[in-house]
């Protein structure tokens, strides 16, 4: 890394550790109540999903019973858009939805850290064409990640644009302009600005003492011009007579015209209109998300947003010689689940396969097409095999970065796998997605030598060695490792059917290992339904349930007064099928083996965590941390509990199974079921996070029911710092991206400059794209505990726009005892250079409408208008009617000069008497036809330059009995 670089990124470093956010509070405000980035990201997401939800319901003649407003939750906007109706009885839950948001708002907030001096990401130093700049091809990206079904990276995307947009609105004087509607220049790159105040204009002068609320100079805001604060942390200079950002760190604003003009918080120097500033930044922002909307379309939209009430259907499956009858069971248990659940809200959201062999994998198949999916995998067979080992991880890496965040993972096979290596990468991804890994493992429990089977393929078998990669892996995420023979299969896949029900919880984990007698307490509430316990171990294991009345059930009592059991190779599942389940239950196990203990049920109410770090100042605020937290420092999370509003949470905890060890963090509300959760001085170990607390829904208010819910994936602590400086997660086809990155080792939380040492670095991207990567890197005496490397990835100049790329990088110490991880998406975006709008022009309007409304489903009007996306745009894309009942014909015309026209041809009853045509290009620019049916009040027939058809034959007499209508047609540009 050039040193220039190196002090750049120290710079950022210490600013932002120091505080230097100069934007909306980024997720929280705890002085003032002011709004941050999150409340504005949240309110505008909510709003506009609720508003395309009500829009798919009026074309399905549903009922839609919900006020848009920003009193809006998503569980709330989640029942309204469910087609199972609004019955408060319907199981629903909103996690996922949830989760979509709130990878928006961290990304959004990320922009503080990253760009945290750049000038054009906050509209500083009346940079408006760079912030612009920034939105368009962001919001270009986000749609071609859509295209590609990226949508995780199309949401990070999607927060970091926002970001930028929503500081328009804080940092420059649109507001004290008097506007009230957003500045719609800013997300079309073809409209001009308007009214900037030029380079050597005086925008500012000096605030009276501590009051800044008259410092806009009265010309400035006479003529109309558009100017922004300028900031800086390092110097104070700026040009003559500008406005300055304002706070502690902008030194621009202690010299002459001193004093600011931001909005950020209620205590800014202009924050009297601060609450303006952030409604404005919501409709500007749910303009972006329309935007957005028009192209990609409504289902994909909802997709986008997370608004999906089911899972997807994931399966990773071995396709060597000796996998035939594994394969038919994955096509049997798959179909059986689409067929029972397609048509209903239980659908899956999405389906997704990944074959793997040796030397192969691949290609992944991810649809929402339910018979696409059937076809793929009724296209699999088993074949080959030679060596044993086969290409395992590799796959589920495929899987774990296409797949949704919180998804459950179903890989079969009965081979070791070949691509270990692989497994600090798999666990980062698992970690980092908290997607839960279930390995239905048919080799482990076959006889250990290679026999030869009825159709000649080998029989293969693993090492327990082998299996336990499978275990540990399934253990880090919350998954299982179930070991069956071939013919067992059938009867242990009922797990995944139990997986694709809805609103599916885990109420309790644990694992063992090594294995000893113990008891588990479990609290179940009374929203959960269809309870399941699942028990892993050897043969031996025997176990004893005891419900909360003290009725107790044997490991011998298959079907008892508690629940019905099966047993099928290392799993028993326990069904409970007692009517009154709600109070603490007790397991207890004894085996002296490895074992594992989940709990599930169905309930609305659940809770996402995610890990976030704080900084310090006057600005202090969080943003996610990356990577694992630091062994005997300090850690906090974000907790957001989803699906009721009469839990009141009393305790969330860090429990180490194999300690036991649990520690207790401390709450802290910040509105609407959000907890930030403090944990001190966290020791090295595994831990999962519990939440406890008091339901009252189901119970008298004097005696709330208690409440419990489990994360399924572990939280593993690290002496390790990985800290990657990324500032441009965008990269071209055809071109190489260096993404520098620093190692250390800390003591207690921090780094410790004394210590020296090698780590081993392992990098991998999921796209097997070229990259280079240091193997090691030393950390030497004097560099301050540090060590820099650099990664290096180049993609393919044939990789389709809109591919993500997910780059994980690890370091593991001398002793291979500790690693930590960083994961970085990166989105393959072609540069755009098509920015205009597809043109409309009328060609002929003709209508004969009767002046009684009565009579005017007996008339028809039309309108015919040429479409053009001009002689060097990428070509129009789509035509459809964004409002009116008519019906719409088009054909294709090629001009002379080779340019391409599209003829529309638009006709509708009388009594629909607008339409709103939405035209796209093929990078996404949108353009719209307006056209409306207006009575004039002259007597005289009338028709349009186009059509003078009916004038020129004088066609009076018909004046008497009919209303003759000209139909005005408007263009309204949109850039998508």
């Amino acid at each position: 890394m050039a040193a220039s670089q190196t002090v750049m990124l120290e710079v950022v470093v210490i600013l932002y550790l120091s505080g230097l956010i100069h934007s909306f509070q980024p997720l929280f405000s705890f002085v003032g109540n002011s709004t941050t980035h999150r409340v504005i990201t949240q309110k505008a997401v909510l709003r506009k999903t609720a508003e395309v939800c009500r829009d798919i319901a009026a074309s399905e003649g549903r009922d839609f019973n919900l006020t848009i407003d920003n009193s809006l939750t998503t569980d709330k906007v989640l029942r309204a858009c469910s087609t199972t109706g609004s019955s408060s009885s319907s199981l629903l839950s909103s996690i996922k939805f949830q989760t979509s948001i709130a990878n928006m708002y961290f990304s959004n907030a990320k922009v503080d850290v990253i760009f945290a001096l750049s000038e054009a990401h906050h509209f500083d130093d009346e940079t408006f064409k760079g912030g612009r700049d920034i939105i368009t091809s962001g919001v270009s990206a986000v749609k071609e990640s859509v295209k590609q079904e990226n949508f995780v990276t199309a949401r990070t995307t999607l927060g970091r644009v926002c970001h930028t947009l929503q500081d328009f609105y804080s940092h420059s004087n649109w507001v004290e302009l008097g506007k009230e509607v957003p500045y719609s220049a800013l997300i079309r790159p073809d409209e001009p600005f308007q009214n900037l105040a030029g380079p050597k204009t005086p925008t500012c002068r000096n605030c009276t003492k501590e009051n800044c609320s008259d410092n806009l100079l009265p010309d400035l805001l006479q003529q109309g011009l558009l100017t922004s604060g300028y900031f800086n942390a390092l110097s104070s200079a700026k040009p003559a007579g500008k406005c300055s950002h304002g706070g502690t760190f902008d030194r621009t604003s202690k010299c002459d015209p001193a004093g600011g003009i931001n909005k950020d918080e209620v205590g800014s120097s202009h924050g009297s209109l601060h609450y303006k500033a952030a409604d404005l930044a919501v409709s500007a922002t749910m303009e972006l998300l329309e935007d957005v909307r028009v192209v990609i379309r409504d289902k994909n939209f909802l997709r986008l947003m997370g608004l999906s009430q089911s899972s997807v259907l994931c399966f990773v499956i071995d396709t060597t010689g000796s996998m035939n009858d594994d394969i038919a069971e994955a096509k049997r248990i798959s179909f059986d689940i689409i067929d029972s659940k397609r048509g209903t809200p239980q659908e899956p959201s999405a389906y997704i396969l990944v074959p793997f062999n040796d030397p192969g994998f691949g290609p992944l198949v991810l649809t929402t097409d339910a018979d696409v999916f059937k076809n793929n995998i009724n296209k699999l067979s088993a074949s080959g095999g030679g060596d044993i080992p086969e290409l395992c991880l590799s796959g589920l890496q495929l899987a774990l970065t296409s797949a949704p965040p919180s998804s459950e993972i179903f890989v079969f096979t009965d081979a070791p796998a070949k691509d270990a290596h692989l497994k600090s990468t798999i666990t980062a991804l698992i970690e980092n997605s908290k997607s839960v890994v279930t390995f239905m493992l048919t080799g482990v429990l076959e006889s250990r030598r290679h026999r030869r089977g009825l159709r000649g393929a080998i029989s293969r078998s693993m090492s327990q060695s082998n299996a336990q990669l499978y275990r540990d892996l399934a253990q880090a995420s919350g998954g299982q490792a179930i070991e069956v023979t071939k013919s067992e299969l059938s009867l242990a896949t009922s797990v995944i059917q139990d997986s694709s029900a809805s609103a599916v919880v885990t109420v309790f984990q644990v694992v063992k290992n090594p294995g000893k007698p113990d008891y588990f307490t479990f609290t179940i509430d009374g929203s959960l339904k269809n309870m399941t316990v699942y028990i892993t171990g050897a043969s031996s294991l025997t176990f004893t349930l005891t419900s909360p009345a003290g009725v107790s059930q044997s490991f011998s009592q298959s079907s008892g007064p508690l629940a019905s059991f099966t047993t099928v190779g290392n799993l028993r599942r326990l069904s409970l099928n007692i009517e009154n389940q709600t109070g603490s239950w007790v397991i207890s196990v004894n085996s002296n083996n490895p074992y594992s203990v989940k709990v599930t049920g169905q309930s609305s109410v659940d809770f996402i965590f995610n890990l976030v770090e704080a900084h310090e100042g006057p600005h202090g605020d969080f943003s996610l941390k990356e990577g694992r937290p630091l062994s005997g420092g300090n850690a906090t999370l974000l907790v957001t509990v989803t699906g009721s509003d009469t839990v009141k949470i009393t305790e969330v905890t860090l429990f180490d199974s194999s300690g036991p060890t649990e520690i207790s963090g401390s709450l802290q509300s910040v509105g609407r079921g959000t907890f930030l959760v403090t944990f001190s001085g966290v020791p090295a170990g595994d831990f999962v996070v519990r939440l406890r607390g008091e339901d009252s829904s189901s119970a008298s208010k004097s005696t709330p029911s208690s409440f419990q819910r489990q994360a399924s994936t572990q939280i593993k602590t690290s002496s390790i710092s990985v800290t990657v400086h990324a500032n441009n997660t965008n990269i071209e086809p055809g071109s190489t991206i260096t993404i520098p990155f620093t190692v250390a080792m800390t003591t207690g939380g921090f780094i410790d400059d004394s210590t020296t040492g090698t780590f081993t670095v392992r990098a991998n991207n999921d796209r097997s794209y070229t990259m280079t990567s240091p193997s090691t890197l030393s950390v030497t005496e004097g560099s301050g505990g540090k060590a820099n490397g650099t990664v290096t990835l180049t993609v393919p100049g044939n990789a389709a726009s809109g591919t993500d790329v997910t780059l994980t990088i690890g370091a593991e110490n001398a002793a291979a005892t500790d690693i930590n991880y960083a994961v970085i998406r990166l989105s393959v975006t072609a540069k755009i250079t098509d920015i205009n709008r597809p043109v409309c022009q009328e060609v002929r309007t003709s209508s004969s409408c009767p002046s009684s409304a009565s009579l005017c489903a007996s008339s028809k009007w039309k309108f015919i208008a040429n479409l053009t996306d001009g002689i060097n745009g990428t070509g129009i894309d789509s035509i459809t009617i964004r409002r009116g009942n008519g019906t719409l014909n088009t054909s294709t015309v090629t001009e002379a000069g080779g340019e391409d026209t599209i003829v529309a041809t638009y006709s509708a009853s009388c009594c629909s008497q607008s339409v709103e045509l939405t035209v796209v290009d093929k990078v996404g620019n949108v353009g719209r036809c307006v056209g409306q049916i207006r009575a004039l009040s002259t007597a005289a027939p009338v028709t349009t330059a186009a059509d003078n058809t009916a004038s020129s034959r004088g066609h009076t007499s018909n004046i008497s009995h009919c209303l003759w209508i000209s139909v005005v047609v408007s263009l309204l540009w949109k850039f998508k």
